[in-house]
């Protein structure tokens, strides 16, 4: 589970140890409390602590008796990257999913074109794309030898299109788009190509959702946080895409996480897409 020190990846690593998975967690976020740059723009520098951290995500998911391995790693350095996977791959031998949740934070995503770096653009397609492709060269050949095993790529509405305005209206810039796109292209390539070894990969795009990020960076840039559902509806349907006989079915699409777990009642009581959090 990558990026599970918060947000998402966070709400996905202790649904899957409530449902009875060890977890492994990486993030660059080991303590509470850590500074490190995640401004959203080149013009701007933004090293406040957010909340969370991989010790404490590790903390609840013990807390329901599941193994937790946490392993920091930075998505722009492969040598951390490969040491994770080849940790989880020795100490527990076999690894049924994998779960493509972080993405570079850093500058550069609320940039207009002429104002993003061509090397900005390059760090964001290297940690949005690139760096789940490191990983699956350790686990997708350990997926095919066990007979089979889960990808789940966390794409976005980004990659599939245009944003709806331009930055500090509802949009965002094109390095977000890019690397998005890279990265949902990958789903369709394990599908074909080694959907007869049992192993599925879906796209997962999880539409607006209510982070600790959102809330703390995004403003500025005219998203609230309290307009996005929350981040369990996408742990819920990571379970089920992990755990359902009808997942192969869609092996290789993409799913709308939103719209997907209200159709299937996976999270009780939330009302659905626009439903305040």
């Amino acid at each position: 589970m990558t990026g599970a020190s918060r947000g998402i990846g966070k709400a996905v690593a202790v649904r899957l140890a409530q449902a009875g998975f060890d977890v492994a967690i990486t993030a660059r976020t080991l303590n509470e409390g850590e500074k490190r740059e995640h401004s959203s723009s080149t013009t701007t520098s933004d090293c406040s602590p957010l909340p969370g951290s991989l010790n404490t995500t590790a903390e609840i998911i013990r807390s329901f008796g599941r193994d937790a391995i946490v392993l920091p790693a930075d998505l722009l350095d492969r040598a951390s990257l490969g040491a994770a996977a080849a940790t989880v791959l020795e100490r527990w031998s076999r690894i049924d999913l994998v779960v493509h949740n972080a993405r570079f934070i850093g500058p550069g995503h609320m940039d207009r074109l002429l104002d993003t770096p061509i090397e900005v653009l390059e760090r964001h397609v290297q940690g949005n794309a690139i760096a789940p492709l490191v990983l699956n060269r350790y686990f997708l050949p350990a997926m095919i030898a066990q007979g089979g095993g889960t990808f789940v790529n966390l794409t976005s509405a980004a990659a599939l299109g245009p944003p709806p305005k331009p930055i500090g209206q509802g949009g965002w810039g094109l390095s977000y788009s890019l690397s998005k796109a890279a990265l949902h292209s990958i789903a369709a390539f394990i599908a074909l190509e080694h959907g007869a070894d049992n192993v599925r990969c879906f796209n997962l795009q999880p539409g607006f959702i209510a982070t600790e990020r959102i809330a703390q960076d995004m403003r500025q840039f005219g998203f609230s946080a309290t307009s996005g559902a929350p981040p369990e509806v996408v742990a819920e349907v990571v379970l089920w895409l992990a755990t359902s006989p009808e997942a192969v079915a869609l092996n290789g699409g993409n799913i709308q996480a939103q719209p997907f777990c209200h159709e299937r009642g996976l999270l009780p009581g939330w009302g659905g897409p626009g439903a305040a959090t």
